[in-house]
This record gives structure tokens, sequence and C-alpha cells, in this order.
């Protein structure tokens, strides 16, 4: 196919080169703004649920959850992870 392609595009080498890169453009811009947009509704691309319990307001209750007195707030909240074990001191290089 694509050599039936070239050997239909005229003026000679330059021609085919220019011929080739205007075909390759119209191909992306037809791509670009009609097959594209047209498929766009039909992939889950922006299909996202997402659910939050708590208003997201401070002082105001979250679903009537009551807030304990042992719930974490500002700098008490514990990492699940070791944060020093990753960051080793570093050593000196021997040169």
């Amino acid at each position: 196919m694509y050599a039936f392609i070239w050997r239909k595009l005229p003026f000679g080498l330059a021609g085919k080169l220019v011929g080739s890169v205007l075909l390759a453009a119209a191909t992306v811009a037809l791509l670009w703004y009609v097959a594209f947009p047209w498929a766009e509704p039909l992939l889950p691309f922006d299909d996202v649920q997402v659910t939050q319990e708590d208003s997201g307001v401070p002082g105001e209750p979250s679903g009537g959850d009551a807030v304990t007195d042992d719930t974490p707030t500002g700098d008490e909240h514990e990492l699940p992870y070791d944060t020093e074990r990753n960051n080793p001191e570093p050593t000196p290089s021997s040169r």
C-alpha cells in the first residue's frame, strides 16, 4: 500500500517527500480532530467514582461519626513506614 502511494505521488523525490509529510499531517489531524473526539465518550478515562463519607469542612460532623479523643490531629500522625531505613546516613567516600 505504501509503495502504491509512493509511486502515485508526483514531482520526483522532493515532491514525494513533501507529499508524504502532508499525507501524514492530514492523517494525524483527521485522527486528532475527528476520530479521537468521537471515541472519547466511549472510553472510560473520565469514568471516575469518588466517594467521600465526611463533608471535608472542619468542625462539621461527618456523617454521624463522632470525633474521639484518640483521633490523631496535626503532627501526631504516625507514618506507616520507617523513615530512617530508606534514608541512611551518608558515608565518607574514600578517594
